[in-house]
């Protein structure tokens, strides 16, 4: 399945939206240029052999000490029992006022409306265009993103000691 959506992608959408290519272990992925994600995410749900009409999960991934997060889209087609996996690279100064940006997929597939949620509230990766982005586990006034591999824990929240 893995060449056959590599085919498809390259085919509709050229080479440029795919950035690399992850061919080995026992989920392989494939590397999609962040602007095409939509795209690529339509054409896979919509393409008749292909119907990936499940999104399974997403999650966010952080290379700390590295300047980047990966983002991943575990995809199901039910009728065909298939599954493939994206993926998007994102660059970003881990600055907690610059988060990295990728495009939400809630438009394609609504379950990804509480995947991106979560990953927004714990690893602080904005998804532009989403219908609700704001936290979903942690208090709306909590400062930083603790799945992040350089968070910090606080001492207290509002008086209350953490430690």
């Amino acid at each position: 399945m893995f060449e056959k959506v590599k085919e498809l992608i390259l085919g509709n959408l050229g080479e440029q939206a795919i950035v690399t290519l992850q061919d080995h272990g026992l989920q392989p992925a494939i590397y999609l240029d962040p602007n095409y994600l939509l795209q690529a995410a339509k054409l896979l749900r919509d393409t008749e052999g292909f119907y990936f009409d499940f999104l399974a999960n997403i999650t966010g991934v952080d290379f700390h000490p590295a300047a980047e997060f990966d983002v991943v889209y575990h995809l199901s087609s039910i009728p065909y029992q298939t599954q493939c996996v994206l993926k998007v690279k994102l660059a970003n100064d881990r600055s907690l006022n610059n988060l990295p940006e990728i495009p939400s997929v809630t438009s394609v597939w609504r379950t990804a409306d509480w995947h991106e949620r979560e990953i927004f509230d714990l690893m602080g990766i904005f998804f532009t265009d989403h219908p609700d982005l704001r936290r979903i586990l942690m208090p709306d006034d909590w400062e930083g993103y603790p799945l992040r591999k350089d968070y910090q824990d606080p001492e207290s929240y509002h008086q209350i000691p953490i430690k």
